[in-house]
């Protein structure tokens, strides 16, 4: 990126996010803190003008460290070229990795924890101002959010690093969610993406049980909102009762994204998932059976310490009877203080890529010939953006970023974006459908 020498503005501050859907979440509610303390802030801004820069980390697997860090890098040189005055740093990297960064990146003014926003908003001398609960700048298209419902996580899994760094699961009152998802529909969001570190769990520290399809109930009489759809779903004790909700409400989506991480029972152990390939079998075709049309994303993991070839198999053959919607795989990443990181990290670089290639090769077949049985059928779908000569959208089976997508020519007719419109699908590849406005 070329920074260019102008003239800061101040009070301007260019929030800067890295890592996944919660950390968009988090940077928006801090966004919303600053503008009201009267601060300039944008997002992600080309501009370069900005006196303040936070940028807000990921700390999950390599990669997304390694973005993290060329970014803090990035704009510490920034500072000392004098286009920026002050540079902080908040979000999961810092909250594990603090001391080695402040050691690392002296440049930075002062590093933050995922759960330090009164702390940060203080360093700027401003005020946290708790009537603005749930009070959020979008920074995604304002026709959908994304919808934090509960931080943290109680899961023991070995290879994750999130308990580490977002702490123990805390749930969100269902009447402070319900609150914020009026002011979104206000404010002409009509799609919410639920997400947690696991949905399923919510509830249980608060109301002693899981509360997910109590809070569902709640959030489709919200008026304004059409869509809702559920991210990050935990398989071992799956609450079913949220399926009866997702049947009896036309605006939940038939959608569910379920990461099962892995198809050998002995890798599923080692990872203490709570759940072997049989029951998760199991539980798949049970939600099939009580949504027949629903559409299930997942995401596993390729080269786990001690994945044998045959393990390996062992997952990539039920992949291939699962059959599943939407599907993405990692490769394994060995992250310190995770219980896995006691285990060798056995499987080569090149193995792990090997493994995950392939099961996206045979994905990819699924996808294709899943796409294809939507040829000729109509659908509801909510346009996100024109791009060439194409305005594109999605139906109530995808998520924003991740999954399929829809595309109507704009030679067609006119669609608004963040409005719904029918289309009859025409033709179809592997991750795309193309379709006519009925």
């Amino acid at each position: 990126m070329e920074m260019k020498t102008k003239t800061k503005k101040k009070n301007k501050v260019n929030v800067v996010t890295l890592g996944c859907s919660k950390n968009v979440f988090d940077s928006e509610v801090l966004m919303a803190q600053l503008k009201a303390n009267q601060f300039d802030v944008s997002h992600e801004s080309s501009d370069d003008d900005a006196e303040i820069v936070i940028i807000n980390t990921c700390g999950f697997i390599d990669n997304a460290k390694q973005e993290s860090i060329d970014t803090i890098v990035r704009f510490a040189e920034a500072k000392a070229e004098g286009l920026v005055d002050k540079v902080y740093v908040t979000g999961c990297l810092s909250e594990r990795y603090r001391e080695d960064l402040e050691k690392e990146i002296p440049e930075v003014d002062a590093f933050f924890g995922t759960r330090e926003l009164p702390r940060l908003l203080k360093t700027l001398k401003a005020d946290y101002k708790h009537e603005l609960v749930g009070e959020r700048i979008l920074t995604t298209p304002n026709h959908y959010a994304y919808f934090k419902i509960a931080e943290g996580c109680d899961r023991p899994c070995s290879f994750c690093a999130i308990p580490i760094m977002r702490g123990k699961h805390v749930s969100t009152p269902i009447e402070d969610l319900v609150k914020h998802a009026s002011n979104l529909a206000a404010n002409g969001v009509k799609e919410l993406i639920l997400i947690a570190q696991d949905l399923t769990f919510y509830g249980i520290d608060i109301y002693k049980r899981r509360a997910l399809a109590e809070l569902l109930q709640r959030l489709s009489d919200v008026e304004g909102i059409s869509w809702i759809r559920l991210h990050y779903a935990f398989p071992a004790g799956f609450p079913m009762d949220v399926l009866d909700v997702m049947n009896e409400r036309d605006n939940i989506c038939k959608y569910l994204d379920m990461p099962l991480q892995h198809g050998s029972t002995k890798i599923l152990q080692a990872m203490r998932r709570g759940i072997t390939r049989e029951k998760t079998e199991e539980l798949v075709n049970a939600i099939r059976q009580k949504v027949p049309n629903i559409a299930l994303r997942t995401t596993l993991i390729a080269g786990y310490p001690g994945e044998t070839q045959a393990d390996f198999q062992e997952m990539y053959d039920w992949v291939e009877r699962s059959k599943f919607d939407r599907l993405g795989i990692f490769t394994y990443s060995h992250e310190e203080n995770t219980y896995a990181h006691q285990f060798k990290d056995d499987v080569s670089k090149k193995i792990k890529q090997q493994r995950a290639d392939s099961i996206m090769e045979l994905q990819s077949g699924i996808s294709y010939s899943l796409n294809q049985l939507k040829v000729g059928n109509s659908y509801k779908v909510l346009f996100d953006r024109a791009e060439g000569e194409y305005f594109i959208g999605r139906t109530e089976f995808d998520s924003p970023e991740v999954d399929n997508e829809v595309l109507v020519k704009k030679s067609e007719g006119y669609v608004r974006l963040g409005d719904f419109s029918e289309v009859e699908i025409t033709s179809a590849d592997h991750y795309d459908l193309y379709g006519t406005l009925m």
